[in-house]
């Protein structure tokens, strides 16, 4: 079955507002150009990477999905993007750290059989992850980007894939080392725009819409987690026929899984409330 349209969902861990709008020089280059639209996106409490990560995907709040902190993990139950995509007939990818796996397909990860798969029947039909096993302030144990990048323009050829989501921890782990008012970030977002940059406009080519954004923001000292405006703001770009709202809205992260099922034509579940944003 054809969906609407196809849709990529590029998120970039960890990087709070200001950075996005200025040290991201490609994004903010198209966002003036006027080829992508860009908001401040909010996102829920606690403001943890694994609690964004279900939120993100099922529309729901961490109080409700119950993923609510990164060390409580387990299959989430309510409908999310990608169950409802392989509902309608779609064909879905991740490429992505394995806790999506977990919340989404099956828990525990399993490093040898849910590493890299290919599923017709599954609500994720190909999944490529990593896991950063042994990450510390020393060792961030990240891929790199272009290799993620690579592998979902991969997915995107090979499998004809109507939703894809991308997800990288490196910005998230600079971060946590350097904090984010310093060369090293300066450096490892000016790297990162540039990576993106190099992928993004093959996918616009190959008729996919792309959401560029973060689960959460950070502090100067590198901490999220909490009720701050640095911890839950980033931005949001969006590349695409769909228009959205006032340039100075601010957007709930709760939005962005309806958004999506509306934007592939997938009717959004019951349990998925909150306004879609773009029309």
């Amino acid at each position: 079955m054809a969906l609407k349209s196809k849709l990529l969902l590029i998120i970039l861990d960890g990087v709070p507002y200001r950075n996005w709008r200025r040290l991201m020089g490609n994004l903010e280059g198209w966002a003036q150009s006027g080829e992508a639209q860009v908001w401040k996106m909010r996102s829920v409490l606690p403001s943890t990477s694994a609690c964004c990560y279900a939120s993100i995907h099922t529309g729901v709040a961490p109080q409700v999905h119950g993923i609510l902190s990164n060390e409580n993990r387990f299959r989430v139950r309510q409908p999310d993007i990608f169950s409802e995509v392989s509902k309608a007939g779609g064909k879905t990818g991740a490429v992505t750290h394995s806790y999506w796996s977990e919340f989404f397909r099956s828990y525990p990860f399993d490093l040898v059989e849910d590493m890299e798969f290919d599923d017709p029947s599954g609500p994720i039909t190909h999944g490529r992850f990593h896991t950063m096993t042994g990450y510390n302030l020393k060792n961030q144990m990240t891929p790199s980007d272009v290799d993620l990048f690579a592998t979902l323009t991969m997915l995107a050829k090979r499998h004809g894939i109507d939703y894809g989501i991308l997800h990288t921890c490196t910005l998230d782990s600079m971060g946590h080392r350097f904090g984010h008012d310093c060369h090293e970030m300066d450096h490892a977002c000016y790297a990162m725009d540039g990576m993106l940059a190099a992928f993004l406009p093959q996918w616009r080519a190959a008729g996919y819409e792309v959401i560029v954004t973060a689960d959460h923001g950070q502090t100067d000292r590198g901490h999220h987690g909490g009720h701050d405006d640095e911890m839950q703001d980033f931005a949001l770009y969006y590349f695409g026929p769909a228009r959205g709202p006032e340039a100075d809205t601010l957007l709930d992260q709760l939005q962005l899984a309806p958004t999506v099922l509306s934007r592939l034509g997938v009717e959004i579940p019951e349990t998925m409330k909150a306004k879609v944003f773009l029309g």
